[in-house]
């Protein structure tokens, strides 16, 4: 089960790194960065957020500083998700209520890596 969760969680960062963002499948994460970042040098920005979050799937699956992950993992995403609701919320995928699935999302993690550790490896 904690390999299964490790696999979920790089799947999340990759598909929206490498879908959404690198391949813009999803153009609305552009025009959240262009609204958050101004617009000048959005596609480029998003990009190359989306090239971090590739890095962040990799980073979940080698298993490295798996505390330091996590807690990257959830500053990046509540501090993501605060930027986002304040400042575009009309692009939200679920408008204002993406909060409550990005705040689940970081109880996931911190279970999977904290709650769980007398589970499983660090």
């Amino acid at each position: 089960m904690h390999r299964l969760l490790t696999y979920l969680i790089a799947m999340v960062w990759l598909a929206n790194g490498l879908l959404c963002k690198l391949l813009a499948l999803v153009p609305r994460h552009e025009a959240i960065v262009a609204r958050i970042l101004g617009p000048a040098h959005a596609g480029l920005l998003t990009r190359l957020i989306g090239l971090a979050e590739i890095g962040m799937a990799v980073w979940v699956i080698s298993g490295v500083k798996r505390r330091w992950c996590a807690a990257a993992q959830i500053a990046l995403i509540l501090s993501m998700n605060a930027l986002e609701t304040w400042l575009a919320p009309d692009l939200l995928l679920w408008g204002r209520a993406n909060a409550f699935f990005a705040g689940l999302f970081c109880l996931l993690l911190y279970y999977h890596t904290f709650g769980s550790a007398r589970l499983s490896p660090r």
